[in-house]
């Protein structure tokens, strides 16, 4: 392979890069605890969205569990978020590890 091509297929994977990058930004993944007592909306890109928190998940008394399962549902929200951006740019980089892209 010359180095026209190895340019060309460069600029073609940084495209296609680009491109992985806003698909996952539009990707919405769904951390959840407590049977959706509290949901977390995230995009693949790692943004939370949404936190909803169903009424009867709201105790006064004991505020602490409630943050307990908001953490719950931001770390399930964050795995599902990683795998979707590792499926993502791996079918980019063909399975390639690139630091700081996944």
């Amino acid at each position: 392979m010359n180095q026209a091509q190895l340019m060309q297929q460069m600029r073609k994977m940084q495209q296609e890069m680009v491109k992985a990058q806003e698909e996952l930004a539009n990707t919405i993944v769904t951390g959840t605890a407590a049977a959706d007592a509290v949901r977390v909306e995230m995009s693949a890109d790692n943004r939370v969205k949404r936190v909803a928190v169903a009424k009867d998940a709201v105790d006064p008394d004991d505020v602490e569990t409630l943050e307990d399962l908001i953490v719950v549902a931001v770390n399930d929200a964050l795995q599902k978020a990683r795998t979707a951006s590792e499926a993502r740019m791996g079918s980019v980089t063909g399975g390639l590890h690139i630091p700081g892209l996944t």
